[in-house]
């Protein structure tokens, strides 16, 4: 997931989620890298525990200094730089001289998964039952159930308005399950947790299942309910309403 970036693009339409907006932005932003130059200065300033100012990457470099501003600025635009200003002679006051603009490596991330992948949401519930089964004695599995509920509760109190099937639909986009209604049936083409699914199938299907029940009994209204379905070929919770799924 990308962090921090700002860059000039077409608004999106209304039918774009959030999801795919952010995942066209990081792509953006890696696809950038691929120019020689500017992945030359990326690495350079990655490579450095402390910030650098464009004398310093362009003298390294041996490029000019316009070059190295240049490209320097479209790096932190896309979030893969960090900017600071600070005065390099450590002077303050009058006659100090204007803080020079610093580029370092950012806190955060930019990341790419084609389709969604969500492998840092199931690292975090699956360390926090382990954790919290350790000091409670409780069964891991029984945690992690509760929490992965617990998270999709969370998930549809932030939802505006008074929920429903429209803003059921809107969350499972944003959170990358690509949902395709139909018959009464939402059928989520995307795993986020695909690779993890594979591996240990019943303990990471069983989490999605119930961190899915906790988006739907938060929501409240939407009149359906979400069941495993093992022979799908995509995710492997399907979302029906209460009736039978035809």
């Amino acid at each position: 997931m990308a962090q921090g970036r700002s860059h000039e693009a077409a608004k999106p339409g209304a039918s774009e989620s959030a999801s795919s907006v952010a995942a066209v932005a990081a792509v953006a932003a890696v696809a950038s890298l691929d120019e020689p130059t500017r992945r030359r200065i990326y690495d350079h300033v990655r490579a450095h525990a402390f910030p650098l100012s464009r004398d310093d990457v362009a003298d390294s470099l041996q490029i000019t200094r316009q070059c190295a501003a240049f490209h320097l600025d479209r790096l932190a635009e896309q979030g893969l730089l960090a900017v600071t200003f600070a005065r390099r002679s450590g002077r303050s006051g009058p006659g100090a001289g204007r803080p020079a603009k610093l580029y370092e490596r950012p806190a955060g991330e930019v990341s790419v998964t084609l389709p969604p992948r969500h492998y840092d949401l199931a690292g975090r519930l699956l360390a926090g039952a382990l954790v919290e089964a350790e000091e409670s004695g409780q069964p891991p599995r029984e945690v992690l159930d509760r929490r992965a509920r617990d998270f999709g509760l969370a998930l549809a109190s932030d939802q505006p308005g008074a929920g429903g099937i429209g803003v059921l639909v809107n969350l499972l986009e944003e959170q990358g399950y690509e949902p395709q209604s139909a018959a009464g049936c939402i059928t989520l083409r995307n795993c986020p947790f695909h690779g993890l699914a594979q591996e240990q199938t019943e303990l990471v299907c069983g989490m999605n299942l119930h961190l899915l029940e906790g988006v739907l009994a938060g929501l409240g209204n939407t009149g359906m309910s979400a069941s495993l379905d093992p022979a799908s070929s995509s995710c492997c919770v399907v979302i029906a309403q209460r009736t039978t799924c035809v």
